[in-house]
């Protein structure tokens, strides 16, 4: 007796899987495993989720008009242009969904994000990854990487778990080394947290060309990971099939309703990244002092080398684990011995600090 095939490529898969949000015992927990913000969602945000609750029998705006003008207005954009999505994530999956098959490849980097590969390898595609150097995207070991099968690109910038970036200007250079009918998908997920000069999120590239999307996210610096909103800045002809390939109602009420405050609390947004601005150096300097390896990160979060401290990533987890503190095992993207911590609350920063003085017996 015969038995469903899965299509090529799915057998394949490592299911994706987050950052712990438990810990064994009864401690209590810092959770700074998925770099959430600190701070959780706008009070208008909430707000406006508690005022959906006597319409949730209503199907959602299937265009999310509201949430894409809200968007539009605060960050200059063309409404026309912007497609909302259930996290970047099925943003990322609808794109491999629409420009991706059997026997073509999608590339990154290194370290890229997990979600690049999953979704490429669901619809028959090889991924592909070119070499980092130093931890960071390297421009030239992407198009050395660009075969006659290439159809996407990913540039996740900064990148998660490393927290490196590259600049606007060497974004540029991908671009025009790549080929017309090769999209280029600049996934701009912490990029509110960026402050470097040389850095944009990739707006004006879209706006230039044909072949360039960036995707950006509510789940980071708005709080809002578990209502999962996203969204896309695309060119006309990229927006026009994203809205053929999404479900008709791939955005939630309550989700949309959310978004428009949180887009919209620029006050609530600049209090987390001042907070951010504070504390990475603080947390960078103190794990240095340590003898912890610290990759330079513009993001929320550090990644933390325990390679040459005569401790073990794994052994680390655990014993912050057992004291109530979370952080986040990048084993899964070739990172075994180290681990990555979201920046936290202050008391959780503190918490973390002295705990991994103790365990290194610094």
């Amino acid at each position: 007796m015969s038995t469903p095939v899965p299509q090529p490529g799915i057998m394949n898969i490592t299911p994706y899987i987050g950052g712990k949000s438990k810990a064994d015992g009864k401690q209590p927990v810092a959770k700074l495993s998925s770099n959430e913000s600190p701070f959780g969602p706008s009070p208008k945000a909430v707000a406006a989720v508690e005022a959906m609750a006597k319409d949730l029998h209503r199907y959602p705006d299937g265009g999310a008009a509201a949430l894409t003008a809200a968007i539009a207005d605060i960050h200059d954009l063309d409404a026309s242009k912007i497609v909302c999505g259930n996290g970047s994530d099925e943003l990322i999956t609808l794109l491999n969904s629409a420009y991706v098959g059997v026997g073509d490849e999608v590339l990154f980097t290194e370290h890229g994000f997990l979600m690049y590969a999953i979704s490429a390898s669901a619809m028959g595609a090889t991924p592909i990854k070119a070499a980092e150097v130093g931890r960071t995207a390297d421009v030239g070991n992407l198009l050395k990487a660009v075969t006659s099968r290439t159809k996407i690109v990913f540039l996740a910038n900064p990148n998660n778990p490393t927290g490196t970036y590259i600049s606007h200007g060497e974004v540029e250079r991908l671009r025009v080394g790549l080929r017309d009918d090769i999209l280029l998908v600049l996934d701009a997920a912490y990029a509110e947290y960026v402050s470097r000069d040389d850095y944009r999120p990739g707006v004006e590239l879209v706006n230039a060309h044909d072949n360039v999307v960036m995707t950006r996210t509510f789940s980071k610096i708005y709080g809002l990971a578990a209502l999962r909103l996203g969204w896309a800045y695309c060119p006309a002809a990229i927006a026009d099939v994203l809205h053929r390939v999404r479900g008709p109602f791939n955005v939630n009420a309550v989700a949309q309703a959310a978004g428009v405050e949180a887009v919209r609390d620029q006050a609530h947004i600049e209090r987390a990244r001042l907070h951010n601005d504070k504390w990475l150096p603080i947390l960078t300097q103190s794990f240095r002092g340590m003898g912890l390896g610290i990759t330079p990160s513009v993001g929320n979060f550090l990644l933390i080398d325990f390679e040459g401290s005569g401790k073990t990533a794994a052994d680390a987890e655990k014993y912050l684990s057992e004291r109530g503190l979370l952080l986040r095992a990048v084993g899964g993207y070739g990172l075994p011995n180290c681990l990555r911590m979201t920046i936290g609350l202050e008391e959780e920063n503190h918490a973390v600090i002295e705990a991994l003085r103790a365990f290194l017996g610094k």
